[in-house]
């Protein structure tokens, strides 16, 4: 069952390369929003929800803010605003596939924005479909720490889990166990009951092949212009089919050390 996850293995690379900038207050106020508009506004019921209001506690969003947001997402609280979740597809630099999840209340205004970070980075948004055809939508559970993978084995089978991948990086070891959208809610409590210590739960667009970047300026523009979405307030997720040579990171790496 165990698996491999190019692109978590992209986002820990990138981590090591440059400093990631925070999300936003509007990301993650949004990111409560959505968390509660798909399940109850309960967070003690409700993961996704539990776990996007301790990152936007950690992140210093007073109370008064979390609270509004729940119930705007819980349909309890109306603003006025209508926000719509919109998946962006493009290119970048190679023909690099690149998927990003927004949520919007202007659609138009994301879309330029959009258009504007892909074209500064030798790349282009393309219509939808254009790269998704590339990708498969995964349910996603992360465990931090020493786990024995016997014991892992044995309860993401009865989860229904479809695979998972052991890693260690500079924060420590973790496990990220996969699992098909309709059943993550199932597989992470699941875990829980197992006695497993559930970190966070996402959904994660997984490719099904891999561009292996070579070049350093590729890499640069690419790395560049994940940086750039990611940090638009409307953009949620980032999510391409790159990844870099053990090489290229040492060369990051020793550029960022000088």
């Amino acid at each position: 069952m165990a698996g491999h996850s190019k692109w978590a293995n992209i986002k820990r690379q990138k981590a090591r390369i440059d400093q990631k900038r925070g999300k936003t207050f509007t990301q993650l106020s949004r990111a409560i929003i959505v968390a509660a508009r798909n399940g109850i506004p309960d967070p003690n019921g409700n993961f996704q929800l539990r776990t996007a209001i301790d990152k936007a506690k950690a992140a210093g969003i007073p109370n008064d803010n979390i609270e509004r947001a729940i119930a705007i997402g819980s349909g309890t609280y109306n603003d006025g605003t209508i926000l719509e979740e919109i998946r962006y597809e493009g290119y970048g630099l190679g023909g690099v596939a690149i998927i990003i999840q927004a949520l919007t209340n202007n659609r138009n205004r994301t879309a330029a924005d959009l258009r504007v970070a892909f074209s500064k980075n030798g790349g282009n948004l393309g219509e939808t479909g254009c790269v998704s055809w590339m990708f498969n939508q995964k349910g996603v559970v992360f465990l931090a720490g020493e786990i024995e993978e016997d014991i892992l084995l044995e309860a993401s089978l009865e989860g229904g889990a479809d695979t998972y991948e052991f890693f260690e990086d500079e924060d420590g070891k973790g496990v990220e166990v996969f699992t098909e959208v309709m059943n993550l809610d199932y597989l992470q409590q699941t875990l829980q009951k197992k006695g497993f210590a559930v970190q966070e739960i996402e959904l994660r667009w997984i490719p099904s092949t891999m561009m292996e970047v070579h070049d350093l300026e590729q890499a640069r523009s690419l790395l560049k212009l994940i940086d750039i979405l990611e940090s638009l307030d409307d953009v949620q997720t980032v999510t391409s089919n790159f990844e870099m040579s053990d090489e290229l990171i040492a060369a990051f790496d020793d550029i960022n050390s000088d």
